[in-house]
């Protein structure tokens, strides 16, 4: 199965104080969405040629304290808070890991930003690292 990496995903307090510089190095701002049952407002920025398909940088701006990003900025601050790689078979993927010993936030997808499946790998499995696993339609 082919794995991708597709965007690592940044806390921030604000979306507005934390764009200038992915802007100002030539990344390309996309659209705000807010994803409501993750509690989380992103906005993603492409490399120059805007191909959706490469590595991205997320910002994550949480809607209320007591989300998970609310929860990780209390806890460590502004900066990195996900790893996302894309798969092509996100059930799969998961089968795969789960029967390898690899603990899961999710053992069944859900739908994150963008309308894509995703489903988050815990920490204690990754060596303290928060993955993120998703399957786009592109």
């Amino acid at each position: 199965m082919k794995i991708y990496l597709d965007h690592i995903g940044i806390a921030c307090n604000n979306l507005d104080d934390a764009s200038p510089f992915w802007r100002l190095i030539g990344l390309q701002q996309g659209k705000d969405e807010t994803v409501i049952e993750q509690g989380v407002t992103t906005r993603f920025f492409a490399t120059s040629d805007g191909d959706t398909r490469k590595p991205m940088i997320e910002l994550l701006e949480p809607t209320g304290d007591d989300t998970p990003v609310g929860k990780f900025l209390a806890k460590r601050g502004p900066g990195v808070q996900q790893i996302c790689f894309r798969v092509e078979d996100i059930d799969e993927m998961i089968s795969m890991l789960t029967s390898n010993g690899i603990i899961m936030i999710d053992s069944e997808p859900r739908i994150g930003a963008h309308g894509a499946k995703i489903a988050f790998v815990h920490p204690k499995s990754t060596g303290g690292v928060l993955v993120e696993l998703a399957e786009k339609g592109d």
